[in-house]
C-alpha cells in the first residue's frame, strides 16, 4: 500500500471509531466529535509502535484543509446571525472572551514559575491548553526569528511542539469539563435555557401582524398608499383593499389610491401599526382574509441572480404585475418588506396579488427548488481563496518585533462572514444549502481532529508519562480550567448570561472547534455557534499575539 493510501486509510478508520466513541453517552453526556481526536492519538501511538510510517505531509494537508472547510462554512451560515448578536450584546461577549485570554496568560506564567518549567515551554503550553494551532505556528515563527543565529533555535521549536501536543488533549477535555461544571454549579436546566433564549429573541424581534384599517381621514383622499407620510418609517405594507360599497376584495399595492370609506389590510409590527393607523383612520373589524375576491397570497423563494441586492422599489412589482411583497423570511427571521428592502438568495417572500400577477412575479424571482438544493462551487472556491489571502496578510502590532497573521483558522472564517453578508456580486452567490453546509462542516471537523490526533500520537504517551510531561498536563489543565471557570461563573452569577450563549463564548474564547461541537450537541441550540463565531475573530488575534509575546518573554 502506498504511503498516501495508508494515510487515507488511517484517517478513515480513526474517523469511524472516533464517531462511534463520540456517539456513546454516559448519563446523557458524550464526547461528540472530540472522540475522533482521542482515537487518533491512540491510533497514532499504535502505528508508531508497530513500525508503520504515516505520511505527515498528507496528514498536515488534510488537517489544514479540514480546518478551512469547517471555519469557512460556519462563517457562511452564521454571518447574518452574528450581526444581530453583535448589535445586541456583542461587546459584552467579546469582553468575556478577552478576559479568558488575559487570565490564561497570567495562569500559564504562574504555572511556569511554580513548576519550574522551561521558559519557552510556557508558549507551547499556552497554545496546547487553549487548543490554538495558529498561535502555535506564530510562536514557532517567533522562536525561529529570535534564535535565527543561535543553535538553540531548532530545540526551541521542538519544545514548543512537544508541549503543545501533550497539553492539547487536556485542553479539549478541560473545556468540556468547564461547561459541565458550570452547569452543575448552577443546576442549569438546558431545555429551559434554550426556551428562555428563544423567548428573549422573539421579544426583541416583534412578530408581524395583520390589521384591517378603515380610511376616515379626509386628508388622504385620493392619495396613493406609497406616498403616505410615515409608511416607510413605520414599516407597514398594504396587501388587500375593500372599496366602500363593494363586496369583493382586491389586491393592493403602493400605487393603490385610497378613498374615505375604504378598508385596507396592512401588515407590520404592532408598534409600527399602532403609529400608522391613527394617521389614516381607525381599526376595522372587517376580516379581509375571509372576504371573497380575486386575491392570491403565495410564498416564493428568491433564486434568480438578476433580482439580488435590488430594492423592492427598484423592482417595481406593483407597476409590472400589480403585486406586492408584504414579508421577507431570511435565515429564520421574518421581517416586514419595505421599499428599501433588498432581496438575497434563498429569501422567502410573501407575495399578494391576483393569480396571473403572482405567477409572473414567481417567474421573475426564480422560485426554483432545484437551485436551493445546489451548491454553487465557483463562489465557494472564490471564498476559500479570499479566506486564505486574508489569513496570510501580515499586520504589525506596536511593541511586537514581527508581524502576526490570522492564518487558516481566522482568515476563512472572516471571509465566510463577510461574503455571507454581501450575499452576491453579479451572478456569484455565496449560498450553501443547509444540509450541504452541515455536511462540509462536519467533514472538515472530522479531518482536522483525526489528523491532529494521528500526528500527536507517536510522542504523546512518551511525554505524558514522563515527569516533565505530567507537569505539563497539570499546568495545561490549570491554564484551561481556571480562566474558563472564573469567567463562566462570573458571567452566570453576575451577568445572568444564558447557558447556551455562554457555552459558545467558552468554546470561542479557546478557538476550539471540538468544544463547539460538544456544546452544540449538549444544548441543541444555534446560539452556541453564533456566540462562538461572534468572539472568534478577536480571540484568535489575541491568542496569536499572546503566544508570540510569551516567546519574546522567554
Amino acid at each position: 500500500m502506498s504511503a498516501v493510501s495508508f494515510a487515507i486509510l488511517m484517517i478513515a478508520i480513526v474517523a469511524l471509531l472516533g464517531l462511534l466513541l463520540g456517539a456513546a453517552r454516559v448519563r446523557g453526556i458524550g464526547l461528540g466529535a472530540a472522540g475522533v481526536l482521542f482515537v487518533g492519538i491512540l491510533a497514532g501511538h499504535f502505528v508508531e509502535q508497530r513500525g508503520f510510517a504515516l505520511n505527515h505531509e498528507m496528514l498536515h494537508f488534510a488537517k489544514e484543509f479540514g480546518l478551512l472547510l469547517f471555519v469557512f462554512t460556519m462563517g457562511i451560515e452564521l454571518g447574518p446571525g452574528i450581526v444581530r448578536l453583535m448589535r445586541r450584546n456583542g461587546l459584552r461577549l467579546n469582553a468575556l472572551a478577552a478576559t479568558i485570554v488575559i487570565l490564561g496568560v497570567a495562569v500559564v506564567l504562574a504555572s511556569g514559575w511554580i513548576l519550574g518549567l522551561p521558559a519557552i515551554s510556557t508558549a507551547g503550553l499556552f497554545c496546547g491548553a487553549t487548543t490554538n494551532t495558529p498561535a502555535l505556528a506564530a510562536a514557532e515563527q517567533a522562536a525561529s526569528m529570535v534564535n535565527a543565529a543561535s543553535s538553540e533555535g531548532d530545540t526551541w521549536v521542538e519544545d514548543l511542539t512537544a508541549t503543545y501536543a501533550v497539553a492539547y488533549p487536556g485542553g479539549v477535555l478541560g473545556i468540556i469539563i468547564a461547561m459541565l461544571l458550570v452547569r452543575r454549579f448552577f443546576a442549569i436546566d438546558i431545555a429551559s435555557e434554550a426556551s428562555e433564549l428563544s423567548a428573549q429573541e422573539s421579544a426583541e424581534t416583534e412578530p408581524l401582524e395583520r390589521r384591517s384599517v378603515l380610511i376616515d381621514n379626509p386628508h388622504v383622499e385620493g392619495m396613493e398608499f406609497g406616498s403616505l407620510a410615515g409608511v416607510e418609517e413605520a414599516g407597514v405594507r398594504v396587501s388587500r383593499l375593500l372599496r366602500a360599497g363593494d363586496e369583493l376584495v382586491v389586491a393592493a399595492s403602493e400605487r393603490t389610491a385610497l378613498h374615505v370609506g375604504d378598508v385596507i389590510q396592512v401588515i407590520g409590527s404592532r408598534g409600527g401599526l399602532d403609529r400608522f393607523t391613527p394617521m389614516i383612520g381607525s381599526v376595522s373589524d372587517a376580516d379581509l382574509m375571509r372576504r371573497t375576491g380575486n386575491v392570491v397570497m403565495r410564498r416564493i423563494s428568491v433564486t434568480r441572480s438578476e433580482v439580488l441586492n435590488r430594492t423592492l422599489r427598484e423592482l417595481a412589482l406593483d407597476q409590472l404585475f400589480n403585486t406586492t411583497i408584504t414579508r421577507i423570511e431570511r435565515t429564520g427571521v421574518e421581517m416586514v418588506a419595505r421599499g428599501s428592502s433588498q432581496l438575497h438568495f434563498g429569501d422567502v417572500v410573501y407575495v399578494v396579488g391576483d393569480g396571473p400577477g403572482v405567477e409572473q412575479t414567481a417567474k421573475l424571482l426564480g422560485n426554483s427548488g432545484k437551485s436551493l438544493q445546489q451548491t454553487p462551487f465557483i463562489p465557494l472556491f472564490i471564498g476559500v481563496t479570499v479566506g486564505i489571502a486574508l489569513g496570510s496578510i501580515p499586520f504589525s502590532i506596536p511593541g511586537m518585533s514581527s508581524a502576526v497573521r490570522l492564518g487558516l483558522a481566522g482568515g476563512p472564517l472572516l471571509a465566510g462572514i463577510l461574503l455571507s453578508l454581501i450575499g452576491s456580486i453579479g451572478r456569484l452567490v455565496w449560498y450553501i444549502p443547509t444540509p450541504a453546509n452541515q455536511a462540509l462542516r462536519q467533514l472538515g471537523m472530522i479531518l482536522f481532529l483525526a489528523c491532529a490526533g494521528l500526528a500527536a500520537g507517536p510522542q504523546f504517551f512518551a511525554l505524558a508519562l514522563s515527569i516533565a510531561g505530567l507537569k505539563w498536563i497539570v499546568a495545561g489543565l490549570c491554564v484551561t480550567l481556571l480562566p474558563l471557570l472564573a469567567v463562566g461563573c462570573m458571567a452566570r452569577w453576575w451577568l445572568r448570561e444564558n447557558y447556551c450563549t455562554l457555552c459558545g463564548v467558552l468554546a470561542g474564547s479557546m478557538t476550539d472547534p471540538p468544544a463547539l461541537s460538544f456544546a452544540t450537541s449538549l444544548t441543541s441550540s444555534e446560539a452556541c455557534s453564533k456566540a462562538y463565531a461572534a468572539v472568534y475573530p478577536l480571540t484568535m488575534v489575541l491568542r496569536i499575539v499572546a503566544a508570540q509575546m510569551l516567546v519574546f518573554l522567554a
